[in-house]
């Protein structure tokens, strides 16, 4: 292995018990590149493009309880061309995170936390919050774009050197969410943010320019907390789902989730470029859903498929020998104790109806699929699998939609993976042609890898595995992107 690059950043956490800044969680406190690894199997000569995860890596203590969605973004990266690979990574550096390094302290409390005891104003939609910008991460017009999940700045990193070369300028006063979606069609990126004054969100479209090209108000309610969106060729849908801040708690400058089960979950509708009065809204069963997947215009109907969530509101985790304080969190983001099912809508746009139906009852999530396939008709749907109690990926599962067969491939114990794009063949022949790919964390043996599996033989597991110079920590979202969509437009 041959090290290129090493930085030895200044970490300031102290010896704790939280369960996610230990174990497969622990902070990543270097920043490396790296070429010539070991390689366990062979790298595929068939793919060229950059494989990118975002992780939250906290850099200081938290200002009361530190929630894992709070970390400072660290963005990881391998690089493939002709059957060689780089790894590279760097913190995100935002505004926050250099007003931390420069006060030598946290300023700003988390998504636990009581927004008043911030020291300074701050980002996103609760505010007086930090834009740590360690959640979602897209590629577009050439470069690597990393957002934050309560709305915030988008921080631009050049895919090459991973250097933070500041925030896009088309960004509204009202920030951007994470998950803007990407449409390789047409090189657009869409987008919607969210906040507490009316008209409480708004969609917008960004060029391959990199300009923004159209920009309206979505009038709802009140407050919300919508999470994702999702596009088909013509339209795009917005969400309006029953869980989101109590609003008589929000009037006193309580942040409390609170989950309505008498209200339906509401879909918005929209042409790409249309207006507010276009919009279209369509009621479903009420449930809260953190990630959209594909989709699709098929005749007179839209069909969209995600994760339904059985039990939103899930009880606290009592979980022996660790602190009680902790068991609302954890069961917020255990998927065993939400219960997200792979699901589908259509919405009739003759007749104004929703139709829904369970395509899998097992607990999966954050999956993935084709983008080439994006916005048009897909075959085949890749989600993961989590251990009960832990937000850690233990294994992956390929879905036939067209015969409702399935394809594992179930980690080790104390091996976790990553959200998993998947990745196509160069001059592939079908949808399914290609690879999916992931960060390994192994706790059992204290180290990193990247895979390659199969996408076509799921279950026979790795054709390649990259070990990495360091162990890296766990994180929610990562993105795949093919070398000719890293040149700037």
């Amino acid at each position: 292995m041959t090290i290129l690059y090493k930085n030895n950043i200044e970490f300031k956490i102290s010896p704790n018990e939280h369960p996610y800044l230990n174990g497969a969680w622990s902070p990543c406190r270097e920043e490396v590149d790296a070429v010539d690894m070991e390689v366990i199997g062979e790298i595929p000569k068939d793919i060229s493009g950059i494989y990118v995860r975002n992780t939250e890596n906290p850099v200081r203590d938290a200002i009361g309880i530190y929630h894992p969605f709070d970390g400072d973004g660290m963005i990881h990266a391998m690089s493939f061309h002709n059957g060689q690979a780089k790894y590279s990574n760097r913190l995100v550096q935002t505004k926050g995170l250099k007003a931390e390094q420069e006060a030598g302290h946290a300023l700003w409390t988390g998504i636990a936390g009581n927004p008043a005891k911030s020291e300074r104003e701050g980002w996103g939609a609760r505010g007086r919050m930090k834009d740590s910008s360690s959640t979602d991460v897209v590629v577009h017009g050439g470069n690597i774009l990393s957002t934050f999940y309560m709305c915030g700045d988008g921080y631009i990193l050049d895919p090459e050197t991973l250097e933070t070369t500041g925030t896009a300028d088309w960004v509204p006063e009202g920030g951007i969410s994470a998950h803007p979606k990407v449409d390789l069609a047409t090189g657009d990126l869409l987008f919607f943010n969210y906040g507490k004054e009316a008209p409480y969100m708004h969609y917008g479209v960004v060029g391959a320019d990199q300009k923004l090209k159209h920009y309206i108000p979505i009038e709802l309610p009140g407050a919300r907390l919508p999470h994702d969106m999702a596009f088909t060729q013509n339209y795009s849908i917005l969400v309006d789902l029953p869980l989101f801040w109590n609003p008589d708690l929000l009037k006193k400058g309580i942040h409390a989730n609170q989950y309505y089960p008498d209200l339906p979950t509401r879909f918005a509708i929209v042409p790409r470029f249309g207006n507010p009065s276009e919009i279209r809204w369509f009621e479903a069963a009420p449930t809260y859903v953190l990630h959209w997947m594909n989709a699709w215009e098929e005749g007179n109907e839209i069909v969209l498929d995600g994760y339904f969530q059985d039990d939103p509101d899930p009880a606290p985790l009592d979980v022996p020998g660790l602190d009680k304080k902790f068991g609302k969190l954890l069961a917020n983001i255990d998927e065993h104790s939400f219960k997200p099912k792979l699901h589908r809508w259509r919405f009739n746009l003759d007749t104004g109806k929703t139709t829904e139906e369970r395509l899998d009852d097992r607990i999966l999530e954050f999956g993935s699929f084709n983008q080439n396939y994006a916005g048009i008709k897909s075959r085949y749907l890749y989600s993961t699998t989590t251990k009960p109690g832990w937000f850690l990926f233990n294994g992956l599962v390929k879905h036939d939609m067209e015969t409702g067969d399935s394809d594992a491939y179930m980690l080790e114990d104390g091996r976790y993976a990553s959200e998993s794009p998947f990745v196509p063949r160069i001059n592939a022949k079908s949808e399914d042609d290609g690879y999916l790919i992931s960060f390994i964390i192994d706790t059992v043996n204290d180290r990193s890898e990247c895979i390659l599996v199969d996408a076509q033989n799921v279950s026979a597991g790795p054709v390649c595995r990259i070990i990495l110079p360091h162990r890296i920590s766990s994180g929610t979202h990562a993105t795949w992107a093919n070398r000719d969509e890293l040149v700037t437009v």
